[in-house]
């Protein structure tokens, strides 16, 4: 007969296994139907010569369903530099740094990560970077329970450089970028964070505060501009011909990510192009749904 003890520590297992099955489960999410509609989206557009001269690369994550996303990605785990997209790992490496007590949420550092992010200030990355630690950001990015830089699908989220003029302290070990993502990995730190599974839950909802209301008016926040009742969380990236946006968005019934990264002059423009027509996408299906539910 089971004690009370042994079924606790079951039920605790079983939480732990489910979890790390959710951490890993956008690598074997690959949805048929989602990946055809993406394909055809990017021909559309007539973006196929881009992605097939890895010009750009998108992830798409429909995450209505938490634990069953769907997920469609073209050159989704190739490195580009991404500019201020990777200011999220700063984000990150601060809320956890937070969580363990190693740094205290100020009302400057909470300025800080919101001039940080929302208007993508390089001052205020600086000061929030140096406060986590440079080495300290990097190992986290590397941690298993994150994963968000990972040498088995092609690196991923990196920082090596503060956001002023000093060199570069560190590159990344694959593809020598200093500020560099790839779709996928970006869209699993939003995965990551929408499921609970970057900091607890009160940390989880300050970082969302962060992220929402871009202050940025480009890329997939113009694309998405005229439609109404959605909630975005966001953050992009500019330098010269390197262009990057990443979104989750929250409608009324449907969840998704958007990630895209784009060498280009034209890459802006290619990311404000693909953001209504994924958004479509994810509306459709849930608007037929539902009719199918009625």
């Amino acid at each position: 007969m089971k004690t009370a003890f042994s079924l606790y520590l079951t039920v605790l297992l079983s939480i732990a296994s489910s979890n790390l099955l959710a951490q890993a489960s956008l690598w074997q999410a690959k949805d048929e139907r989602l990946q055809a509609q993406l394909e055809q989206v990017i021909s559309k557009l007539q973006l196929g010569s881009a992605v097939a001269e890895d010009k750009l690369a998108v992830s798409f994550v429909d995450i209505t369903d938490i634990d069953k996303p769907r997920v469609a990605s073209v050159n989704g785990e190739q490195m580009y530099y991404a500019a201020s997209l990777p200011k999220l790992t700063i984000l990150l490496a601060a809320f956890v740094e937070i969580e363990r007590k190693q740094l205290t949420l100020s009302d400057k550092l909470w300025r800080d990560m919101n001039d940080m992010i929302r208007h993508s200030s390089n001052a205020a990355a600086t000061r929030v970077l140096n406060k986590v630690g440079r080495e300290q950001l990097i190992d986290i990015l590397q941690e298993q329970d994150f994963a968000l830089y990972d040498r088995q699908h092609g690196g991923g989220l990196w920082l090596g450089k503060a956001y002023d003029k000093s060199p570069a302290y560190a590159r990344d070990p694959l593809n020598n970028l200093s500020h560099g993502a790839s779709a996928m990995q970006t869209a699993r730190f939003y995965y990551l964070l929408e499921s609970g599974r970057l900091v607890e839950p009160e940390l989880s909802a300050k970082m969302k505060e962060i992220l929402v209301k871009p202050g940025i008016n480009h890329k997939f926040v113009k694309g998405l501009s005229q439609v109404q009742g959605l909630n975005l969380y966001r953050k992009s990236g500019t330098w010269k011909h390197f262009h990057a946006d990443s979104v989750l968005v929250e409608a009324e019934n449907y969840r998704y990510i958007a990630v895209g990264l784009a060498q280009s002059r034209d890459g802006g423009r290619w990311l404000e192009q693909l953001a209504l027509p994924l958004e479509q996408i994810i509306a459709t299906h849930y608007s037929q749904e539902n009719k199918t539910i009625n």
